[in-house]
């Protein structure tokens, strides 16, 4: 999509990955965005306003007690001009001060004063990513509406150290801001989407649990693909590596219990679609402490329990959506094992995948990169070629908005 005369307010945070923010600029204005920008002090020390302000064609703001700026209350102005504000990089310290409520300098104040959307690009150490002030930090400007574009993960720029915390890359983040911003048609405005991700992580005891090998890409995909069409999607997702989607309010748990609860909990809805691969058993009783192998006693027997099956739950509820999508991973008989599982679990159709070590070129569809799919229901199979998840996603997600107008009018 065009970018054309969208207002672009990008607050740039003092962190070495700033340095990507000149090449932002220029991402944004070649799709015809109108970009103006806010440093912080500590960003000057790692790129000048004088090449900021070449690449934006306007005036930087860097102070908020600047005569001339703020003559006519620039910090709000700035705030409230502005389609979207984006904060890249948005370092530990920017991310602590809004969740704080503190507005100490320019870049804070013009958040605090904002009635539009935020779009954060973390960027920052992997041990200040993972501290616990800054996990909190995160989650409470999630609830408060904050829209997050990464980390990703990969060797820091000055350290040398591995882990979440790398900015992401300019296009990745151009990417979100198109996605919040456009204005074309969107047919799945108005709906609202249950999806479920991942894996559960059933436990043993403290150090042991059951788990599947999803690493909730394809759920992740899907509800990242069907908030860009204009859903107000609701991804439940279990424990997993990755970032959760752009413009997706997300719900972490853990157990399949956990997982169900919280799906029925944010019924009634227009769609769900279960992607999720929930463990099919737990223990019956999980240990308070870690089991101890003991010499010659062989390993401990584990009574075993049928988790809740939330597909059939929801797709025979009470509130039951229009639309309910099931997926079904198989290592053989395919098509056979979806159709039996379209039948038995009350949904509309099955996406059925082949999860076996062959089942796609990059060696099987969980925790890879690719899917080969076939659309399973009362009509028929629908076998779509193997490509990329995010490509099944967008397919999955179009699909889903042309049955809905089906169906539910």
């Amino acid at each position: 999509m065009t970018l054309s005369a969208k207002r672009i307010l990008l607050i740039i945070g003092g962190g070495i990955a700033a340095y990507k923010s000149l090449d932002l600029i220029r991402r944004l204005r070649e799709r015809g965005a109108l970009v103006r920008c806010v440093m912080t002090a500590a960003a000057t020390e790692f790129v000048t306003p004088l090449s900021v302000g070449a690449l934006t064609a306007d005036h930087v703001f860097t102070n908020l007690f600047d005569r001339q700026d703020e003559h006519d209350v620039g910090h709000i102005r700035l705030s409230r001009e502005a389609d979207l504000i984006v904060v890249a990089p948005a370092t530990a310290d920017l991310m602590a001060k809004l969740a704080s409520g503190l507005a100490n300098d320019l870049a804070s104040t013009v958040l605090l004063a904002t009635d539009k959307k935020v779009l954060m690009a973390p960027a920052m150490n992997p041990k200040m990513w993972s501290h616990p002030a800054t996990r909190r930090n995160h989650k409470q400007l999630e609830k408060d509406g904050i829209l997050f574009v990464g980390p990703n993960s990969g060797e820091m720029a000055e350290s040398g150290e591995a882990g979440a915390g790398r900015m992401a890359e300019p296009l990745e983040i151009v990417s979100a801001v198109e996605t919040l911003l456009d204005d074309s048609a969107k047919p799945l405005a108005g709906r609202k989407i249950i999806v479920t991700s991942g894996p559960t992580h059933e436990p043993i005891d403290p150090v042991r649990y059951i788990a599947n090998r999803s690493s909730g890409k394809q759920g992740h995909a899907i509800a990242a693909a069907l908030a860009r069409l204009g859903a107000d999607v609701r991804l439940v997702s279990g424990p997993v590596t990755i970032a959760d989607p752009t413009g997706v309010k997300t719900v972490h748990v853990e157990r399949a219990e956990e997982m169900r609860d919280a799906v029925e909990q944010l019924l009634p809805a227009d769609a769900a679609i279960f992607v999720a691969a929930v463990a099919d058993w737990r223990t019956a009783d999980a240990s308070d402490h870690k089991i101890k192998k003991v010499a010659g006693k062989g390993p401990p027997s584990l009574k075993m329990v049928e988790n809740p099956d939330i597909l059939s739950t929801v797709g025979h509820h009470s509130k039951r959506p229009w639309l309910v999508v099931g997926f079904a991973a198989e290592t053989q008989d395919v098509v056979k094992n979806a159709q039996a599982k379209l039948k038995k679990k009350g949904a509309d159709f099955i996406v059925a995948n082949d999860v076996s070590p062959s089942g796609t070129s990059k060696g099987g569809a969980m925790g890879g990169d690719r899917n080969r799919v076939r659309i399973v229901s009362k009509d028929g199979v629908d076998e779509w070629p193997e490509m990329d998840k995010d490509e099944v996603a967008a397919r999955l997600a179009e699909l889903v908005a042309r049955k809905l107008k089906t169906i539910s009018v």
